[in-house]
């Protein structure tokens, strides 16, 4: 009998201090965020700072005239223009979150600048939002059972799903907004005949980064929520988090569209062509903080936890990708030596978001040069 009870009482011990010592997530009100000593946690402060020195000292080699830098960047694609608006970029900026408190920063992280691709992480969370309120009953649905205009017109665009849309794998054929699909960012080999007239892929089977396409998924949204998708993303997801007001979503001069009458911009799903999310490091870190903490934002599900465990998965043409969310699994992509259960929104010129649930970290950078992303984040690790 006594050790029963003797095993009863550690029980309840153990289940006392497991509580009493469980990682309690902090979520900042708007306009005030509490930051702690990286020490309160056992980082290394020494450690920690010279991180930060080596994102500073590593910026983003391009021009700091985002235009420039973007016809720079896609100079070989033919055709490529600049359709929506740029915004000369600030310096490095950053900031590094533990259990939900800051604890580092860096450069100028209240400016807003265009982010790129991290959009993409955005675009792919309406998505979420859609399936959660069963607006889209299933992301193996195809699209063209949704959307019945002339987007998913032919044999081989009817085949695509929600899920290849989201993965990057849909290689949907066609023109949107004057891009076409297969000039951008088309392969290193050949010229306009061999891209124009290629064989195509079964959906589902081969990844291609490709903004075109990226942009039919938003379009797409647009028409599945019949309001603009900055709209959705305001009252759903931002405006809980508490972020600030400075942030902007654009799409192209030429993406308006009539929806019920009402003229509506489908906005574009990075800054290749111009356009994109345009945000500062804050509201970025607060969104980071919301998928660290699997949707949840202090009592209230902004989007279920089912949908960031179907995005973080491994897509089956690219380990290293999920959907919209980039993957440090095993591939061509992995950051050796650093977690594999990582994953992270990345954009051009060096702006990421990353995440880590297990070690309820998140890390903003922006404006790193994105070849030293891999060493950044290991000197960050290299702290704790």
């Amino acid at each position: 009998m006594k050790s029963i009870h003797t095993f009863i009482l550690f029980y309840v011990l153990g289940l006392f201090v497991s509580i009493g010592f469980a990682q309690q997530t902090y979520f900042p009100e708007r306009g005030n965020w509490e930051e702690k000593n990286p020490s309160e946690f056992n980082i290394n402060t020494t450690k920690l700072s010279d991180a930060i020195q080596y994102a500073k000292a590593n910026e983003y080699s391009g021009s700091k005239d985002l235009r420039q830098a973007i016809l720079k960047g896609f100079e070989r694609e033919p055709y490529h223009q600049i359709l929506g608006p740029t915004k000369k970029r600030g310096a490095p900026a950053g900031l590094i979150l533990k259990d939900g408190y800051i604890i580092a920063k860096w450069g100028d992280i209240d400016r807003v600048d265009m982010t790129f691709s991290v959009t993409k992480s955005y675009l792919s969370t309406m998505a979420g939002l859609a399936i959660d309120q069963n607006l889209i009953s299933s992301v193996d649905d195809f699209a063209y059972k949704y959307i019945w205009d002339h987007t998913y017109d032919g044999n081989h665009n009817k085949k695509i799903s929600w899920r290849h849309l989201l993965t990057q794998s849909s290689d949907w054929s066609g023109q949107l907004w004057g891009g076409y699909d297969w000039a951008d960012r088309p392969p290193k080999d050949g010229g306009i005949d061999d891209w124009k007239f290629r064989k195509l892929n079964e959906p589902g089977t081969v990844f291609e980064y490709n903004d075109v396409r990226v942009n039919v998924l938003s379009y797409s949204l647009l028409n599945i929520w019949r309001k603009p998708l900055p709209h959705i993303l305001k009252e759903k997801i931002m405006d809980p988090i508490g972020s600030s007001t400075t942030w902007r979503w654009y799409g192209y001069d030429n993406s308006w569209v009539n929806i019920d009458g009402i003229q509506m911009q489908s906005v574009s799903g990075g800054g290749h062509s111009g356009g994109g999310l345009f945000i500062n490091t804050i509201d970025h870190a607060r969104f980071g903080l919301l998928f660290m903490n699997n949707g949840k934002w202090k009592n209230q599900q902004l989007i279920s936890e089912n949908w960031i465990t179907e995005a973080t998965k491994p897509s089956k043409a690219n380990a290293n990708y999920g959907f919209m969310w980039w993957l440090n699994q095993k591939g061509s992509r992995h950051w050796e030596g650093l977690p594999e259960h990582l994953f992270y929104a990345a954009g051009f010129g060096g702006n990421f978001i990353v995440i880590d649930q297990k070690q309820n970290l998140v890390i903003v950078t922006r404006w790193l040069e994105p070849s030293q992303i891999d060493e950044f984040v290991t000197k960050v690790y290299e702290a704790f």
